[in-house]
């Protein structure tokens, strides 16, 4: 259509887009330029086009070197591949790490939520495209007043928000980061899973090593209960004397079942941490360390523990709190794209088909047929909305703050962990080898005893004292000696150890004859899950995350759901 002006000329009318763009832009940049937001224009320009703060990392508290850098026992070479049970150098133990990894159902439903993070990041992507799509039809036949008619109509329409504020481009950062935090959640587990393994086949051993000695200290106590009985019958040895030695005997008898029920408690948990039902370890695991050795015989006496700054890069927790942040920081952009006005268009295609004359007797054409097109601008702008879509940003920014609170305190809480695993391995060695002085002073002076008691030269009083010594010191040892190997594992688990287990077998993943693993492509990661029966899944490849630096390949992990994220 056009218009008069004042002068009489005709010029065109502008188109009610034009006009609702104008006012779109014009709203926008006055309610950028007013301060109802934290994001400048040319922040906007920045920031990709997109309200709201662009992410940084936060800082975190880390010390320049740990408390006992100067002791050379922590700085020994790194193991191989973060591969950090190998350093005992046991057959076993690698065995049943690998196992745990691939059967432990835990860490399996843990992998299980990577493919639902990989899943709401597909969704994120695909608002960005046309987010109402349809196909419709209608169709009415009947009579009226005798005359019949007929109303056909197919047609397809579509909505489309144009991301004009970077809201959906948010959310897609949001989807990413929270995509990359399930895939440490999911490390994470793998680290406590291997070091709980660990633990509990480490205090398997140590149980088994403390029955052996209470067996060996109970068969030398029935032997001298023995000879004060023979001693009592030939009138060189009171009744006193026999019943003080019997006390000895049954109560070192006594505690061989409490350390049969420790031993049955590590195997059970072994079970578990296996994914299979509780039963017999022993014949598999066999009989452990002949007496006089260490219940872990290979303990290695140093360790690589780097430097404190390593734990942001090494945990995955410290870096899934740290994604944790990445993801709720975009928020606040999705937040403050519901300050502006919303652009969209709607269009409609299709083809209609009718015959009304029962309606309009008086027109001479009353069926028609033939294809229609709409399209429909439109804008819609959230005033009067009291404060609440304000305080939305308020909110998500304070979640923001938040979790950047509780990543920092995950940096000091692994600082902890790691300081304390460190000086309980240190000083555990420094407590073994004084027991095993004691141990062997305390087993020279009973054998003495009990040579000068077979003689009948000493008193039963001294021996009963030696005796009790010598189990007390011998059991001291080796609680100490296994405390050794445990807290060296606990220093591998609190450096966040082991999760390149999975980076590791992928020659697992791709051998034929392992029909009920398969993968599925995330954008630049891989996950794995085991499935019983299924083929393989096609690759499904994704957008890279928005302002995401370069990654390297995809990786392949075999066994539980998995995914391998950028390190």
């Amino acid at each position: 259509m056009r218009r008069r002006d004042r002068q009489g000329d005709f010029k065109p009318r502008t188109s009610c887009l034009q006009r609702g763009f104008r006012v779109a832009a014009f709203a926008g940049a006055t309610l950028v330029n007013s301060g109802c937001v934290t994001t400048g224009f040319m922040d906007y320009i920045h920031n990709g086009f997109k309200v709201g703060p662009n992410y940084c990392q936060p800082p975190a508290p880390v010390a320049a070197e740990w408390i006992n850098a100067n002791d050379p026992r922590i700085q020994g070479p790194p193991p191989r591949d973060g591969d950090w049970w190998e350093v005992f150098q046991d057959p076993v133990l690698n065995s049943l790490i690998v196992r745990a990894y691939r059967q432990n159902p835990s860490l399996r439903s843990i992998g299980t939520r990577v493919l639902q993070a990989r899943a709401a990041q597909a969704i994120a992507v695909g608002d960005i495209f046309p987010q109402t799509q349809g196909i419709s039809g209608f169709y009415q036949q009947g009579t009226f007043n005798g005359t019949p008619y007929h109303f056909d109509q197919t047609g397809f329409n579509l909505s489309w928000e144009l991301d004009f504020w970077g809201k959906y481009r948010r959310q897609i950062e949001s989807a990413n980061a929270a995509l990359d935090a399930s895939v440490e959640t999911y490390d994470d587990a793998l680290v406590t899973l291997l070091a709980d393994v660990a633990t509990n086949y480490v205090n398997y051993r140590i149980t088994q090593l403390r029955i052996k000695i209470a067996i060996d200290n109970l068969r030398t106590q029935e032997k001298l209960v023995a000879v004060a009985e023979q001693q009592q019958r030939v009138g060189t040895a009171a009744e006193i004397d026999v019943r003080q030695l019997r006390t000895l005997m049954k109560q070192t008898r006594s505690s061989i079942p409490a350390l049969r029920i420790a031993r049955g408690q590590a195997n059970d948990r072994l079970c578990i941490l296996l994914g299979e039902p509780p039963r017999d370890l022993e014949p598999e695991l066999g009989p452990g360390s002949d007496l006089g050795s260490l219940p872990m015989p290979r303990t290695p006496q140093s360790v690589a523990a780097g430097i404190p700054a390593d734990l942001l890069r090494r945990r995955p927790d410290v870096r899934s709190a740290e994604r944790l942040v990445a993801a709720q920081n975009p928020q606040i952009g999705v937040a403050q794209a519901e300050l502006y006005p919303s652009l969209s268009v709607s269009t409609l295609l299709g083809d209609v088909d009718a015959n009304v004359a029962a309606f309009v007797t008086s027109s001479p054409t009353p069926g028609r047929s033939g294809f229609f097109a709409f399209v429909q601008p439109e804008f819609s702008w959230n005033l009067l909305n009291y404060g609440r879509l304000a305080n939305n940003v308020h909110r998500q920014e304070a979640r923001t703050q938040e979790f950047i609170a509780a990543y920092q305190n995950q940096v000091l809480v692994a600082a902890q962990e790691v300081q304390s695993a460190l000086r309980g391995f240190l000083e555990s060695q420094e407590q073994s080898d004084a027991l095993a002085g004691s141990a062997a002073d305390a087993t020279v002076a009973a054998k003495i005893d009990e040579d000068l008691f077979n003689q009948v030269k000493a008193e039963v009083n001294r021996l009963f004292i030696l005796e009790t010594t010598r189990l007390q010191a011998q059991d001291q040892l080796a609680v100490a000696q296994g405390n050794i190997a445990l807290n060296l594992i606990n220093v591998y688990r609190a450096l966040g150890g082991g999760w390149q287990l999975r980076t590791q077998l992928e020659a697992c993943h791709a051998a034929p004859a392992k029909p009920d693993i398969w993968s599925i492509g995330i954008g630049r990661t891989q996950v794995t899950i085991s499935r019983v029966g299924e083929q393989p899944a096609a690759p499904v490849d994704t957008p890279a995350p928005v302002n995401a630096a370069p990654a390297p390949p995809a990786e392949r992990l075999p066994g539980s759901g998995s995914v391998a994220p950028t390190k």
